[in-house]
């Protein structure tokens, strides 16, 4: 749903993966995210037990990856179990009904050319059956991100748009806090983005707890943090996408009814 024209965007939060819908229902979300795991680990997803409710309801799902999958790096120990974990991932998001799956765009290491970087994300969408999209969100920080800088984001995208037989199973995340902990101004950023890549499937609507080019992806409540949020609201009204707050829990309710209130 499109702000911009009239009608508001569905709006949400990530939540723990114990019971997402009661973690919606308590915050008014129209849209959860969640892990199928942990996050920081290689263990395969495991399918919720509220797995069937979240198929009837009418609240969008959305999983996020875990941290640890970099398919960019060069290192094959850590590339190939990546786009293994990757592959049952999307199994197993599209198997409850996700609309997409989240997962960063990775770096390449100090000293590697990052066209390797780019090259191997190809490389995935030509060998991997995508059931639903992978949505490649932006990063905050490192100098060997895949998906930091725009200018690293339009190279990225030349790449997995070339490998991908279906150009739909490609699509974007835009973090608002990683891209200003990250050095891009939130000003005009969507129509920067949607130059390059054409498309913004989902908006992770986060202020920041550090400076601007600070490379710290630390999330703050909105309007606890260093991003003015009005910059954080333009974001919003003209992605024209659904919307999560990647906040911390305490204050996601709070959150979701400002950018209500606001959008």
């Amino acid at each position: 749903m499109e702000s911009h024209n009239g009608s508001r965007p569905r709006i949400g939060a990530h939540v723990d993966q114990d019971d997402p819908l009661a973690h919606a229902a308590a915050r008014d979300a129209d849209v959860v995210q969640f892990f199928l795991g942990d996050p920081q680990g290689w263990k395969g997803p495991v399918t919720p037990a509220t797995a069937d409710a979240l198929r009837a309801s009418d609240v969008d799902v959305y999983v996020h990856a875990p941290y640890v999958i970099n398919v960019a790096t060069a290192n094959n120990r850590i590339r190939i179990p990546s786009r293994k974990l990757l592959e049952a991932h999307l199994k197993a998001a599209a198997a409850i009904g996700a609309k997409g799956l989240i997962v960063h765009g990775g770096h390449v290491n100090a000293g590697d050319d990052p066209q390797t970087g780019f090259d191997n994300w190809r490389k995935v969408f030509e060998r991997t059956e995508c059931p639903i999209p992978v949505l490649i969100e932006n990063t905050a920080g490192g100098g060997n991100a895949m998906a930091r800088k725009l200018e690293r984001i339009a190279r990225l995208w030349d790449a997995v748009t070339a490998g991908a037989p279906d150009p739909s199973v490609v699509g974007f995340c835009l973090d608002t806090c990683h891209f200003h902990a990250g050095g891009e101004e939130l000003a005009g950023l969507v129509e920067r983005v949607k130059a390059i890549t054409g498309r913004i499937d989902l908006v992770h609507c986060n202020d920041s707890r550090d400076a601007f080019d600070s490379g710290a992806d630390r999330h703050a409540n909105l309007g606890s943090g260093q991003i003015d949020p009005e910059s954080i609201l333009e974001v919003c009204r003209t992605a024209g996408a659904p919307i999560v707050v990647e906040t911390p829990f305490e204050g996601q309710a709070d959150d979701i009814a400002f950018l209500r209130k606001h959008l």
